[in-house]
Order: C-alpha cells, then sequence, then structure tokens
C-alpha cells in the first residue's frame, strides 16, 4: 500500500539533533510520570462511600453478591461493558468501545497477586457472555447485572470502571473513572493505580499502615504465582541488578 507524503510533517534531521530534540522530550515526559504517580497518591486518600444495597448478580456458578465478586480478595475493579439487547452488534458482538477496552486487558493473575480481582458486568444473559468470551479469547471473570448497580454506580448508559475495597464484608466504592479515562484501562498499573491501595509497592506515596511490598519482588509468570508464597531469590538478584542500573541512568 502507498501512501502520500504528509504535507506538514516534522523535519527530517540528523542523528545529533533527532537525540537532542529526544532529551527535550523526555523532560516533559519524565514529569508527566511524577504526576501520574502523585495523582495515584491523591486517589489513595481518597475518602470512601460505603455500599449499602445488597446487589445481585448472575455468574457462571449461579448467583452472586458484590461481596461475592472479590472471590476473597480485599479489592475489586468492576468494568461496566455494554453487551445486551439494544447494543450495536448483539447478540453477536458487544458494544466495540467495550471490546476493545476487553482486548487490552493484562492477564488477571498479576492483579490477583495484589489481592485484586477485576470483573466485567453486562446486562446479557450468563450463555451469552459465555458464548462471546470463547469467541473473542477473553478470560476475565464476567456476570450479569440483574438489578440497579449499572444505575446506582453511573454506568447505566455508558461504559465505566468502579474501584471497591472492602473490610470484612463491609464494602467501600473508592474510586470510579468514565470516558476518556477507560482508554487508558487493561495494564496490571493502570488498573492498580486507580485503587484504594495502589501497586503496594514501598516506593509509593501512601499512608501509613497500607499494605506494601519490596518494588519488582513480587513479580511472576502469570502462570506462577502461590498465594503467601516467598519472593523467587534468583529473581530477587536480577531484580535488584536492575534496580542499580537504572539508579545510575538520567533517563529513568
Amino acid at each position: 500500500m502507498q501512501h502520500e507524503t504528509l504535507k506538514a510533517r516534522p523535519p527530517v534531521v540528523s542523528q545529533q539533533e533527532w537525540e537532542a530534540a529526544r532529551e527535550q522530550m523526555l523532560v516533559k515526559e519524565k514529569a508527566l510520570t511524577r504526576a501520574r504517580d502523585a495523582l495515584a497518591a491523591e486517589r489513595r486518600r481518597m475518602p470512601w462511600l460505603a455500599v449499602e444495597k445488597n446487589y445481585v448478580f448472575e455468574g457462571p456458578e449461579g448467583k452472586a453478591s458484590l461481596l461475592d465478586l472479590f472471590a476473597g480478595r480485599r479489592q475489586l475493579i468492576v468494568y461496566r461493558a455494554f453487551f445486551e439487547p439494544g447494543v450495536h452488534g448483539w447478540p453477536e458482538q458487544a458494544c466495540r468501545g467495550c471490546s476493545m477496552v476487553a482486548d487490552q486487558v493484562a492477564h488477571v493473575s498479576h492483579l490477583n497477586a495484589r489481592d485484586t480481582t477485576l470483573v466485567f458486568a453486562s446486562r446479557a444473559p450468563q450463555t451469552d457472555i459465555a458464548r462471546l468470551k470463547e469467541r473473542m479469547g477473553w478470560e476475565m471473570p464476567w456476570v450479569t447485572v440483574t438489578d440497579s448497580f449499572d444505575l446506582d454506580f453511573g454506568v447505566d448508559e455508558w461504559h465505566g470502571t468502579n474501584a471497591f475495597i472492602r473490610e470484612g464484608d463491609s464494602i467501600f466504592r473508592t474510586y470510579f473513572i468514565k470516558s476518556r479515562g477507560d482508554e487508558a484501562m487493561g495494564s496490571t498499573w493502570s488498573y492498580l493505580d486507580i485503587t484504594a491501595l495502589g501497586r503496594q509497592e514501598v516506593w509509593e506515596d501512601s499512608p501509613q499502615g497500607y499494605p506494601q511490598t519490596p518494588t519488582y519482588k513480587w513479580w511472576n509468570w502469570h502462570d506462577s504465582y502461590v498465594p503467601d508464597a516467598a519472593p523467587d531469590k534468583k529473581w530477587v538478584e536480577v531484580s535488584e541488578a536492575g534496580e542499580a542500573a537504572l539508579r545510575n541512568r538520567q533517563d529513568v
């Protein structure tokens, strides 16, 4: 395929000039990274909203409460995806935008390792959800909304992502994003950064007493996580060497 030359393209420069331009851009990118970290730290200090209603969903195993969706973990992220009668593509496909979000979701085992569960929710019956997941290759848990959950949490007309935390059987809403806020979601980090506990690594600015573990040490292959297991000694050595190398660089 041939493409026309862009009429207003940037200039073509030497290697030295290109490196200089990149260094100038890098200053702004580093500032953006630090601003993003600071914003996530503010989210961890957001007030909590108690969830008073008893919501009921349909899952692969039958009825499930909001508490059940946590799957025993401390945090829950629920993305409201539009797959139901009236949505363009029904019944063969879900909303195109919601499907792009689903395609971006990283392996959920990494979130699970941070005591966090990700769930998608729609109003389609479970038989249709199972069929769609198989066709599209999606593996995240996906439940059916049966009551006013979507209306109560701001996702009855458009997609959105709600974050929750629990203390025992008490559930609290901690954050909510929608619209363009959802387009960046999908990575393990983007999800953890909207939760009340964050990435739970020692470098983060979190309130005193929040769970934190050494940076990188908890990382694992997605099929190798073992609950409460000590970090792999070899990986600890590798990650510490990597950290030392990064600290000596000027572009991070």
